[in-house]
Parts: structure tokens; C-alpha cells; sequence
């Protein structure tokens, strides 16, 4: 690990969740101030208490662009820069097929995966794009290669994350930022994989992707501005 990250500051979206909260941890530990955003207070003092030296709390609701926008002020008034957005909401629907599905679904990964999606990077692409070495990233799905009915609102919302963060990078063209894709089946936690020890072979460990997100930052931003790349087991 090279020392890019120290003195730097990285948001992690969706902190909270599975993928988050190991990510957050990644960062501390690279020597990023990390900035641990979410909803719920409660749930981001679990994150905090990972690294409470590096990691803070910062509860915000992206879904709404003007609650999005005074957030983002708010942290480069606190913190001077933002060097990085993992973004890491989630959430999943699906199931049933094509007629069968209820298009409820799509309003909420429309709003989670895409919308917060939308309002994070336009509030912070500045910044990203003025620091040294600004990164974006998200985890989108290798099932877009193969779509099936069952999926269909949850993949139409995946492929519309990646075509947002494929135009976020043609915007970080000839310059020092970068915007990632990272493709998993899906993923397996460790207490997942302690429960089931031979199961989820075909699953990505949470802190497998944690280390590719932090590795960004050891790769040129002409390497990985636009990248889509599969992190394997």
C-alpha cells in the first residue's frame, strides 16, 4: 500500500451495511479519515467503533438532493477536501418474473441505487475532481452479462448505476480523479461463511472487495477512470 491515503478523506456510503462497514475499516486502516455516512445514528456508532481515531459518523439522507447537497458543504467545510465516494447503498428486489413482479420494486432500487447514486456524485464531484488522486467507486453485478426475468428491476437498476458511473468518468477525463466498477455475484460476510464454511464458494468476501476499493488508489486514474472489473473470490 503505498501512502496516497494518508492526510486523505473518504466518504463510504451506506456504512452501515455489510459491504460498508469493512470498508470503512479498510480505509482507517490505510490511513484515510474516513467519513462513515448513513441514516441511521445508531447504526453508524457500530461503524465508528471500528477505528473511532479515523472513522466518523455522518448521517444523511441521499435520497434528497437538497439534504445531499448541504451534507457535502457541510464535509469540505469540516474537512477541507473529500478524496474519495465509495458508494455502497444497496438494497435488493426480486424474485419473480417479468408479469408476476410487483414495479414497486423498481421505485425503491430506482431511488437506492441509482437516485442516491445521482445525488452523492454530483454534490461531491467537484471536490473529487480537485483532489490529487479523487476516487469513485461502486458495486454493481456480474449478472448484467446474463439478465433474467427474476432480476429484472434489480439489474435494469444496476445497469443504470454503471451508466451514471460511466459518464461520472468521462467527466474525470484528463485529470487526477477516477470512477470504478467493481462486479461481484454477490457477496459473502464472514459470518456467513462461518455459518456455512463449504457454502458461498461462488460468493466475494466483503473484505475482498474492501481491499480492491482501497487499491484503486494504487493504480493510475488512467487505469482505472471507467474501469468494470470482476473481483473473483
Amino acid at each position: 500500500m503505498t501512502q496516497t491515503l494518508n492526510g486523505s478523506v473518504v466518504v463510504v456510503t451506506g456504512a452501515a451495511g455489510d459491504q460498508g462497514r469493512p470498508t470503512a475499516a479498510a480505509f482507517a486502516a490505510a490511513g484515510a479519515t474516513v467519513v462513515a455516512a448513513g441514516r441511521d445514528a445508531d447504526r453508524l456508532a457500530d461503524v465508528v467503533a471500528l477505528d473511532p481515531e479515523r472513522i466518523v459518523p455522518s448521517v444523511v439522507d441521499l435520497s434528497d438532493e437538497k439534504n445531499t447537497k448541504e451534507w457535502a458543504q457541510g464535509l469540505l467545510a469540516e474537512h477541507g477536501r473529500i478524496d474519495g465516494l465509495m458508494h455502497l447503498v444497496g438494497g435488493w428486489r426480486g424474485g419473480k418474473g417479468i408479469v408476476e413482479s410487483d414495479l414497486a420494486d423498481w421505485d425503491f432500487l430506482h431511488v437506492n441505487l441509482i437516485r442516491t447514486l445521482q445525488h452523492a456524485t454530483r454534490a461531491l464531484h467537484d471536490p473529487l475532481l480537485q483532489s490529487p488522486h479523487g476516487r469513485v467507486a461502486i458495486i454493481s453485478s456480474t449478472g448484467l452479462d446474463k439478465p433474467r426475468a427474476t432480476n429484472a428491476a434489480y439489474l435494469t437498476a444496476k445497469a443504470g448505476a454503471e451508466m451514471w458511473l460511466l459518464a461520472l468518468a468521462d467527466s474525470f477525463q484528463e485529470s487526477n480523479a477516477a470512477a470504478s466498477i467493481g462486479r461481484i455475484m454477490a457477496l459473502v460476510t464472514p459470518r456467513m461463511q462461518n455459518e456455512k464454511p463449504d457454502g458461498y464458494k461462488k460468493f466475494t468476501p466483503t473484505q475482498k472487495v474492501a481491499d480492491w476499493l482501497v487499491g484503486l488508489y494504487d493504480r493510475p486514474a488512467a487505469e482505472v477512470n471507467g474501469l468494470i472489473e470482476t473481483i473473483s473470490r
